[in-house]
C-alpha cells in the first residue's frame, strides 16, 4: 500500500488538502496529515481548523511514497518557511521520489528549481513562479516525479493524478465513476 504525507500549515487552502486526503484514502492510500509547526490541528484559509495525525518531527520521511503541498498563500508562505519540510523535498526531488503540490504551492518547487525543462501549473497569480517550466494551465500535469494541480477547482483533477500515479489508471478511473466526477 503506498503512502505519502499531506503537510499543512496555518492558512492552508481546506479543499485542496482534504480533497487530496479524502480521494487517496478511498483509494487505500495510507495518508498522514501533517502539522509543519507540530499543532495538534491546523487552521486553513477560511477559518476551517482541522486536526492532525501527527507532528513534522515525528515523520518517517523514508516510509513515505510522496509528499504533498496544498496551496492557499498564507499556508504555501509558512511551507516554505519550513526549513526542515524543504530539506525532505529537495531530498525526495534529487532522489526521484514523488512529489506533489497545488495552486500556490507549485511556486515553491519553481523558488528551488524543480521545474527547469518540466511541464507544470499552479493559480494563475503563481505562474511567474515556475522558474524553467512549460506552463500549461492544466487542471493537473504530471512530469516526471513532480505532480502540479492548478488550484481549488481542480483539486479532483490533482487527486486523481495522484491516485493514478501511486495506484493504477484504473484505480483513478473507478473512484472518478464512484464520485460521480467526469474525468
Amino acid at each position: 500500500m503506498a503512502k505519502i504525507g499531506v503537510f499543512f500549515a496555518e492558512g492552508y487552502e481546506e479543499i485542496e488538502a482534504l480533497t487530496v486526503v479524502d480521494l487517496c484514502r478511498r483509494a487505500g492510500i495510507e495518508v498522514l496529515m501533517v502539522a509543519v509547526d507540530g499543532a495538534a490541528s491546523v487552521t486553513g484559509s477560511h477559518g476551517i481548523r482541522v486536526l492532525m495525525d501527527l507532528a513534522l518531527a515525528d515523520v518517517d520521511f523514508d516510509s513515505l511514497d510522496m509528499l504533498v503541498l496544498p496551496g492557499g498563500k498564507l499556508g504555501t508562505e509558512n511551507l516554505e518557511r519550513c526549513q526542515a519540510l524543504m530539506a525532505q523535498l529537495d531530498r525526495f526531488y534529487e532522489d526521484g521520489r514523488w512529489i506533489a503540490a497545488i495552486c500556490a504551492a507549485p511556486s515553491i518547487f519553481g523558488h528551488r528549481m524543480y521545474l527547469k525543462g518540466k511541464r507544470a501549473t499552479s493559480y494563475p497569480t503563481f505562474e511567474e513562479h515556475l522558474q524553467g517550466a512549460e506552463v500549461t494551465g492544466s487542471p493537473a500535469v504530471c512530469d516526471g516525479n513532480v505532480i502540479t494541480g492548478r488550484g481549488m477547482g481542480t483539486s479532483i483533477d490533482f487527486g486523481l493524478l495522484i491516485v493514478e500515479k501511486l495506484v493504477s489508471g484504473q484505480a483513478a478511473d473507478a473512484l472518478a465513476k464512484s464520485i460521480v466526477y467526469e474525468r
